[in-house]
Order: C-alpha cells, then sequence, then structure tokens
C-alpha cells in the first residue's frame, strides 16, 4: 500500500506541477491577445464546465474497468492540452478548444486517484490518504506557480510547453509504475454503475457535496481576481504571485502531510473542516488589506490553511460513507468541484469590475455560509440517515 501511495502522490503532484505552472501567466496570456479580462473568466469556467460534465462518467468507468488506464488517459489528455494552448497565444478560439480539451480529461487523472487511494486504504487510514493526496497537490501549487513565473522571463508561452512536457513525464511513469488497484471481483458491472450514479446526493452525503461546491467556487473566484487584485493593490507582477501561490503551498502541503496525515482520526473530520471554513473565511478578508509583498502572502497562507483542513477531511468523509462505487462517489466530488470551478471564475471576474473587494467578501460569506451545511451533515448522520433515499 505504501508503495501505491508513493506512487500516485508523484503522479498527482507532477500533474499540479503542470497545472500550477500556467497560473500566473494566463491572466497576461489572455489579456496580451487582446481578449478581456471576461475571456479569463470564460477560460477558466469552460475548463471546469468540461470537467462536470465528465467526472461522473470517468468515475464510473474506473469502477468497471480500474484505474490505472484512465488515469494514463487523463495525463495524456493533459499533455495535448497544455501544448495546444502553448501553440494558440494568438487565436482565443483555441485557447478555448485547449481548456475545454484539459477539462474533460481532468476528472480521469484527478478523480481517479482519488478511487484509487480509497481503494487501497481503510476507513481508519482514509483520511491520513487523503491528507497525503491533498499534500502532493499542495506541493505541485508550491513548485507550478514559482517555475511558471520563472519561465515566463523565457516567453509567457514557455510555462505551457513545460506543463505539456510533465504530464506527458506522469502518463509514462504511469505506465512503467503504477499497478491495478480495483480487483476484478471488485469491478461494478455497467447497469449497477448506471443505477448508482446520483445515489450518493441523499441524506446527510448532499450537505458535504453542496459544500464542496461551496469551496471550490470561492476557490475558483479568488484564483481568478486574485492577480488582477494584487496588480491594483500591491504592484504584483506574475513572478511575484507565483511566490504567493509558493508560500502558500508550503503551509497547505505542511497541514496536509503533517497535521491530517499524522493528528486526525477517525470521526474527527467534521470538527476540523468547521475549523477549516473558520480560516478560510478570515483569510479572505485578510487578503483585502494587503499592503506588499510579504503581507499579501501570509494572508494567502491563512486562506491555504483552511483550504487544507477541508478538503481531505470532505474526501474522507464521503469515500467513508458513500453508499457507491468509489470511483462514483470519486466523480461525482469532483463534478461539484468543477461545477464550483465553473461558476466561480464568471461571478468573479464579472463582479471585479464593478468592485474589486465584492469577490473576496462573496468568498467570506460562502465559507461561514458553510457552516450551516456541515451542521446538517452532523445532525442528519448522527442520526443514520446518510444513506437514506431522501430527495434533494
Amino acid at each position: 500500500m505504501n508503495k501505491q501511495l508513493a506512487i500516485i502522490m508523484v503522479l498527482l503532484m507532477t500533474i499540479f506541477i503542470g497545472f500550477g505552472i500556467i497560473i500566473p501567466v494566463l491572466p497576461n496570456a489572455v489579456t496580451g491577445s487582446g481578449a478581456e479580462n471576461f475571456h479569463l473568466g470564460m477560460l477558466l469556467s469552460v475548463y471546469s464546465l468540461a470537467s462536470f460534465l465528465m467526472s461522473p462518467v470517468w468515475g464510473g468507468l474506473s469502477d468497471r474497468v480500474g484505474r490505472r488506464p484512465l488515469i494514463m488517459i487523463g495525463a495524456l489528455g493533459f499533455s495535448i492540452s497544455f501544448l495546444l494552448f502553448g501553440l494558440a497565444l494568438e487565436s482565443l478560439w483555441l485557447m478555448y478548444v485547449s481548456r475545454i480539451l484539459g477539462g474533460l480529461f481532468s476528472g480521469a487523472a484527478t478523480a481517479c486517484a482519488v478511487a484509487y487511494v480509497a481503494d487501497v486504504t481503510s476507513d481508519e487510514d482514509r483520511t491520513k490518504g487523503m491528507g497525503l493526496v491533498g499534500m502532493s497537490i499542495g506541493l505541485g501549487f508550491i513548485f507550478g506557480p514559482a517555475l511558471g513565473g520563472i519561465l515566463s522571463q523565457w516567453g509567457i508561452q514557455v510555462p505551457f510547453f513545460a506543463a505539456a512536457a510533465l504530464a506527458l513525464g506522469t502518463f509514462v511513469f504511469a505506465y512503467f509504475k503504477l499497478p491495478e488497484s480495483l480487483t476484478e471481483e471488485k469491478r461494478s458491472k455497467p447497469q449497477e454503475a448506471r443505477a448508482s450514479r446520483w445515489s450518493a446526493f441523499v441524506g446527510s452525503l448532499k450537505y458535504l457535496y453542496i459544500l464542496s461546491f461551496f469551496v471550490s467556487f470561492s476557490l475558483a473566484g479568488l484564483e481568478a481576481t486574485l492577480l488582477l487584485f494584487q496588480r491594483d493593490q500591491i504592484g504584483a507582477t506574475p513572478a511575484q504571485l507565483g511566490i504567493m501561490f509558493a508560500v502558500s503551498g508550503i503551509v497547505g502541503a505542511l497541514i496536509q502531510g503533517g497535521v491530517v496525515r499524522r493528528l486526525i482520526k477517525k470521526g474527527q473530520e467534521a470538527r476540523v473542516v468547521g475549523i477549516g471554513l473558520v480560516l478560510s473565511a478570515l483569510g479572505f478578508v485578510l487578503i483585502l488589506f494587503s499592503s506588499n509583498l510579504l503581507t499579501a502572502s501570509i494572508y494567502l497562507s491563512v486562506f491555504a490553511a483552511g483550504n487544507a483542513l477541508i478538503r481531505p477531511c470532505v474526501t474522507s468523509l464521503i469515500t467513508q460513507k458513500t453508499p457507491v462505487g468509489q470511483g462514483v462517489a470519486s466523480g461525482l466530488s469532483s463534478s461539484m468541484d468543477s461545477l464550483g470551478r465553473i461558476s466561480g471564475p464568471l461571478l468573479g471576474a464579472g463582479i471585479y469590475d464593478y468592485s474589486n473587494t465584492l469577490p473576496f467578501l462573496t468568498g467570506a460569506l460562502l465559507s461561514v455560509g458553510a457552516l450551516y451545511l456541515l451542521y446538517r451533515f452532523i445532525v442528519l448522520d448522527r442520526n443514520g440517515t446518510r444513506a437514506s433515499a431522501q430527495p434533494l
């Protein structure tokens, strides 16, 4: 199990290094092509829309054919999408094609990797395993944005080509090193996967899925507007934004690899999610008071600390309590994440021109509001209604 987890950690870290590389340069790539800020939000949203539509499909398919082939398909699709974007910097419509392709394949890599971890961990070790998943993603965001800021000095398209090469390397690594986690005996029949697709949205679990949407919605709004805000607030450059994400990524990785993996026991996840939501709300508010690179990095790190506590614990709870296959559950969770990433950038970029503080205040309010969803989950789960057939 330890070897399998280590391989998944390397795969996820490599994927998210490639994903993070483009963060500091994407706003300038879009506006540099002559497009308006609106298209930045749209490019982020169409990616997530494609992921939202396909993640349950990939998850259900992985319950039938296994995780390994779909993780490799996802990595290869990522590589092609990044390469296309690097070649499309003069063409807005090709940028859209690239982002749609990336979104179509994202669920194959990430949702199936989460299902893989659920396959090889027990309920007691599930939160620790998801903490390692979060730490790997966090490490990707440490090195990715910083590397993207550095590579952008040789051309704005260079980070995209580097991301394509990393994703291709991930495909090769998975081909030679990743064993299958789902045995033939545990695989679902096609009719079973179809029948259970939406049964996760019942009982107490529906509140966790909606909470996931709130968290990803507010995070996506922050990602779409942070460079614009810090550029106006402190004159931040893409390289400095990379530093901010690197610092906050280190904080998130330390929390997920240390606090979540070592200290959080089964049954404590809901309380930790509540702490994370409070920290996230505080981070959103503090960002508004950024005065220089140091304070901007610290305040973003407060938000990152809260996010680092929320995500692995919510994922762990879903995979522990789901009445459906792990692939379907992870795919549906990824869909809710993608749904937030569809609407978050659109709202964030849309209201930023009206008020540059409103996206962050909205994120703070949503984080506080998500505490009610957590409360509802706890009450219903305590009453034993997690798998009931109550409608959404």
